[in-house]
């Protein structure tokens, strides 16, 4: 493991970025005046102060939305997709900010950075070229009586709240589908990483959306201001990511008023080499599914399962890519490895290695925090990793890599299923008949076979279980926001 560290020095000018809430077309202070203070992972120095909005700040976010609604709804789905696409160009012409703000202010690789915006803005491309495609169906009904037609109209106005891991891409994944199927909404981004969202939104103004079609709020009180806007009746949609637990409490709000939702959460993968894998392929794939955004994902690759014949083979090599990452603040260039967003989540997983070794796992690269400013866990990998040990049975968010040894077919995939989550699963085996078979006994909503990658844009992002409820992507997240209606005649 290497170690840099540098002064912030970016071209990104954090004052320039705007700190209000945005509110029917406009920047408005929160009506309590209280403000949320903002600050970088990597250096622990306050970056911003944000508006702290109220619950009456919510409702007037839900106001707008309502009346921008029906103007919106009516807009022709061209012009919906035009500006979606004009979104995505401009991101495209902002991508080296972008990617700089998101690293200063969530900590991850400037590298990574890059990818989650161009990720990002490709869910506006994908929607601008959806939105044009929500297509009803005619038929006639089996006894003759009658025509069926089906049509598909927006959902209404939208609640959507994300994550900090992923501060753009989580917020286009959302507003893109909503805007494409006719919704106007009210976006809840986390106070971690407010200043992205701020930057996408104004961002959406300069490609042509209405005001009031998007809103942006930020709050220290989320539970009484999402709680408020899921008990407006005009609220009909709340999209979600983050963590199951929050997302009970919030399906429970929800169940109030029988508000449509979707469901993005926790995740445990499992990650399964197989005794036939290409060793050297399904390491650089663990690297790609564990270290990605220095493991502060959903999709993370959180328990590796690695067949007893190379078992030891595996672990050597991951351990030597693992050894050489360089970790640093995550504006630099050299920096491979951030830090983790917060004191909470370094202290989550400080506390799950040190469970896993008091079980007696054995620490093969990293295992600690770093003696340094800024919230900086090793890169680690633990073997011999006991089935009991807290970091198997719930996320670790963050750069750890748990091994433990397997034998059979039939008992990879019981230890694989064997949780409550079912997000993703990763396989690595060259022999196709059984990469299919285990595929398909997983009980995930989405596998990477032989990949390390498996988040696509154009592919239905979801799980099983109590990962979550619906999809995101492909043209599944577009029908999330839609109601399906029937309508019977004859002629």
């Amino acid at each position: 493991m290497n170690l840099a560290s540098a002064t912030t020095n970016t071209t990104v000018d954090i004052a320039s970025i705007p700190s209000d809430l945005f509110i029917d077309g406009q920047w408005l202070p929160a009506g309590s005046g209280k403000r949320i203070d903002v600050f970088n992972p990597s250096t622990e120095e306050r970056l911003a102060t944000i508006a702290d909005a109220s619950v009456e700040d919510g409702i007037a976010a839900v106001d707008a939305a309502a009346r921008a609604a029906k103007d919106w709804a009516r807009t022709a789905p061209r012009k919906r997709a035009q500006i979606l696409l004009a979104a995505y160009n401009l991101m495209l012409e902002k991508a080296d900010w972008l990617a700089e703000l998101i690293s200063i202010e969530n900590g991850k690789a400037l590298a990574d950075a890059r990818g989650e915006v161009i990720y990002a803005a490709e869910f506006f491309r994908w929607y601008a070229e959806e939105a044009v495609r929500i297509n009803g169906d005619i038929s006639i009904a089996p006894g003759g009586a009658n025509r069926i037609i089906v049509q598909y109209q927006p959902v209404g106005v939208a609640v959507l709240v994300t994550p900090w891991n992923f501060p753009a891409a989580m917020a286009t994944r959302k507003i893109g589908p909503a805007l494409a199927a006719g919704c106007t909404c009210i976006l809840k981004p986390a106070t971690e990483t407010p200043l992205t969202a701020f930057a996408m939104v104004e961002i959406l103004m300069q490609a042509g959306v209405p005001k009031g079609v998007v809103n942006v709020i930020t709050t220290s009180s989320p539970g009484p201001v999402i709680s408020a806007m899921l008990h407006d009746p005009r609220v009909r949609k709340l999209s979600f990511t983050g963590s199951t637990a929050v997302g009970r409490r919030l399906l429970a709000e929800a169940s109030d008023c029988v508000i449509n939702c979707s469901m993005e959460l926790g995740g445990n993968a499992p990650f399964i080499v197989f005794e036939d894998a290409d060793i050297d392929a399904a390491v650089d794939g663990a690297m790609i599914a564990k270290m990605r955004n220095g493991g502060e994902a959903c999709t993370a690759a959180n328990r590796f399962y690695v067949h007893k014949a190379v078992y030891h083979s595996f672990a050597e090599k991951l351990t030597a890519k693992m050894s050489a990452i360089r970790v640093g603040d995550g504006w630099l260039p050299t920096t491979d490895c951030g830090p983790l967003v917060n004191k909470t989540s370094l202290r989550k997983v400080v506390d799950f290695v040190d469970d896993a070794v008091a079980r007696g796992a054995k620490v093969l690269t990293g295992g600690s925090q770093l003696d340094r400013k800024g919230y900086f866990f090793a890169p680690t990998v633990l073997t011999d990793v006991s089935k009991d040990s807290t970091l198997l049975h719930d996320e670790i968010f963050g750069p750890v890599a748990a091994l433990v040894s397997f034998e059979s077919e039939d008992e990879v995939i019981e230890l694989a299923n064997d949780t409550e989550y079912g997000l993703v699963s990763y396989v690595y085996t060259q022999n196709l008949a059984r990469g299919l078979r285990v595929s398909e006994q997983l009980d995930a909503g989405m596998v990477a076979l032989n990949r390390g990658l498996v988040s696509d844009p154009a592919a239905p992002f979801g799980g099983t279980k109590q990962s979550g409820l619906g999809r995101e992507g492909a043209h599944h997240g577009l029908l999330e926001f839609t109601e399906a209606k029937y309508i019977a005649t004859s002629w």
